[in-house]
C-alpha cells in the first residue's frame, strides 16, 4: 500500500486509527532500542493514544478531516515542539534551546499529523553522530545529520519524519536508509524554531516512505505551493548527469546505479544527456564548507565560550575553523551562493536539461558508527539552495541501499515533484 492509500484509509476510517497507532507503537517498542532512531523519553504510547483519542474527537465526520490526519511524525531533535524537551544530540543545558515551536511543526499537527517524537540528531545538526543505526544493517551509519527521521520512516516507525539539511542532512540518510527525501529550494519553508547551524545554507526538509506523499506534505508545508499538473510530456523532458570532476567523486558502485536508472527513464523516452559539468567542483566544496563554520563559529560564539568542553572533538573542529573565517570572508562565502547558482544555471539552460541526475551519496553506508558518511554529492546543490529529491533505486550486493538524486531548477519545487514521482514509479515499477 502507497503512504498516499494508508493516509486516506486513515482519513475514511477503513483504517482505525487507535488500532493502526497501537501497532504502529509496538513496532516502536520492539526494535527501536536496536535501531535508537528516537530520542529517549519523547516517545510516549498513553500520550499518542490520547493525542489520538482528541484528534477524533475534533474532526467525527471522514469529511471534514484534515489533509495528514492521524499521520504519524516524527520530529528531528534540533526542531522544537511545544511540549518537548529540545536538546540538540548535545550536552549542553537544555534550556540553552527553549523558545515557541516551530511553524513547520505546527502546520503538520493543524493538518493533523500525531508527533510520535523527536528524532536523533547528530551533535547541532553537525558531524559528531548519534547513536542511530542503520536499519538495514545496524553495524553501518544511518548517515546524518539527521539520522533518527531516515531510519525511523525507513522501519515503519512514521509515515512522516522533518530533518533539516545544512550540508547533505536529508539526501545522505534518506539515500542511506532506502526511503524518499526531498530538500526543497533555500527558504521555502520557514526557520522559525529551529536551533540554526549555518543560516545561509540550513534547509528544512522531510523524508517519507514513498513519493506519493510529497505533493501532500508539500502543500501543508509550504505555503505558496502550486498544486498542478505542469510537467511536459515526458518525451518532451530532457535530464542530464555532470560528468568529470564531480561524478567521479562517487564510487562505481553507485554509479552504476545511477547508469541503470537512466537507462530505464531512456527506455521510457526521458532524454539523458552526459556532459562534464562543475568542473570547479573542489572550490564550490571548499567555499561551502567554510561558509557553514565560519556560520556556525557566529551562531554558537557565546555557548563555546563558556561550555567548550561539553561540545563534542568534530564539533570543536568545526567551530575553530569558523573561527578563523572573518567576517569579509565570511560575506563573499555567503554571496558566492548566488554565483555558484548561476553558473549551473547557465549549464542546464546550455544543454536545454529541467533536471540534474545524480547519485544520493558517494557509495552505500559506511560500517561503522564514528561518521555519517561523505555529504560531497550534495554540496553544490546545497550551497546554490536548488532542490534536490532522494529516491530509493535498488539495493546492492551488501543487502544495502542506494539513492538516486534528481536536482531542479532554483524555485522549481513543484515540477521537481511531479518528476520525481513519474521517476520513482519508472524504476519501482
Amino acid at each position: 500500500m502507497k503512504a498516499c492509500e494508508e493516509l486516506e484509509a486513515l482519513r475514511s476510517g477503513k483504517l482505525g486509527l487507535l488500532s493502526y497507532l497501537d501497532s504502529v507503537c509496538s513496532l516502536i517498542e520492539k526494535e527501536d532500542p536496536v535501531i535508537h532512531a528516537l530520542v529517549p523519553g519523547t516517545y510516549g504510547r498513553k500520550r499518542i493514544i490520547s493525542d489520538a483519542g482528541r484528534l477524533l474527537h475534533d474532526f467525527p465526520k471522514q469529511e471534514n478531516r484534515p489533509a495528514l490526519f492521524g499521520l504519524p511524525l516524527g520530529v528531528k531533535d534540533i526542531i522544537r515542539v511545544k511540549g518537548f524537551p529540545t536538546r540538540c544530540g548535545s550536552k549542553l543545558p537544555q534550556h540553552l534551546f527553549e523558545g515557541a515551536e516551530a511553524s513547520c511543526v505546527t502546520r503538520l499537527k493543524q493538518a493533523g499529523a500525531l508527533v510520535m517524537g523527536k528524532t536523533v540528531t547528530t551533535e547541532f545538526a553537525g558531524f559528531e553522530p548519534g547513536p542511530t543505526r542503520n536499519p538495514y544493517n545496524p553495524g553501518h551509519t544511518p548517515g546524518g545529520s539527521s539520522s533518527g527521521s531516515a531510519a525511523g520512516v525507513s522501519r515503519g516507525f512514521f509515515q512522516l519524519a522533518l530533518g533539516t539539511q545544512t550540508a547533505a542532512s536529508v539526501i545522505r540518510p534518506a539515500a542511506y536508509c532506502g526511503v524518499v527525501g526531498f530538500k526543497p529550494s533555500f527558504g521555502r519553508i520557514a526557520l522559525d524554531g529551529i536551533l540554526p547551524f549555518s543560516p545561509s545554507a540550513d534547509h528544512v526538509g522531510f523524508f517519507c516512505k514513498d513519493t506519493s506523499l510529497l505533493p501532500i506534505v508539500s502543500t501543508v508545508l509550504i505555503h505558496d505551493w502550486e498544486d498542478r499538473d505542469n510537467l511536459p510530456d515526458l518525451e518532451k523532458v530532457k535530464a542530464g548527469i555532470p560528468e568529470g570532476p564531480y561524478l567521479s567523486q562517487a564510487t562505481e558502485n553507485t554509479i552504476n546505479f545511477l547508469n541503470r536508472a537512466a537507462a530505464i527513464m531512456e527506455e521510457k523516452g526521458i532524454s539523458i544527456v552526459r556532459f562534464e559539468a562543475l568542473s570547479n567542483i573542489e572550490k564550490i566544496n571548499d567555499f561551502h564548507m567554510r561558509m557553514i563554520s565560519g556560520e556556525m563559529a557566529r551562531v554558537h560564539g557565546k555557548w563555546y565560550s563558556k561550555y567548550r568542553d561539553l561540545y563534542s572533538p568534530k564539533t570543536v573542529e568545526v567551530i575553530e575553523k569558523g573561527l578563523r573565517v572573518d567576517n569579509e570572508e565570511l560575506q563573499k562565502l555567503v554571496s558566492g551562493r548566488e554565483s555558484v547558482r548561476d553558473q549551473i544555471d547557465r549549464e542546464m539552460n546550455e544543454h536545454e536539461i529541467r533536471f540534474w541526475l545524480t547519485p544520493s551519496a558517494t557509495d552505500h553506508a559506511p560500517e561503522g558508527l564514528e561518521s555519517t558518511g561523505s555529504p560531497i554529492m550534495s554540496l553544490p546543490w546545497t550551497y546554490a539552495g536548488m532542490p534536490a529529491i532522494s529516491i530509493p533505486c535498488g539495493f546492492d550486493k551488501a543487502g544495502l541501499p542506494h539513492g538516486l538524486q534528481i536536482v531542479g531548477k532554483f524555485g522549481e519545487d513543484e515540477l521537481l515533484v511531479q518528476f520525481a514521482q513519474e521517476l520513482s514509479d519508472m524504476i519501482t515499477g
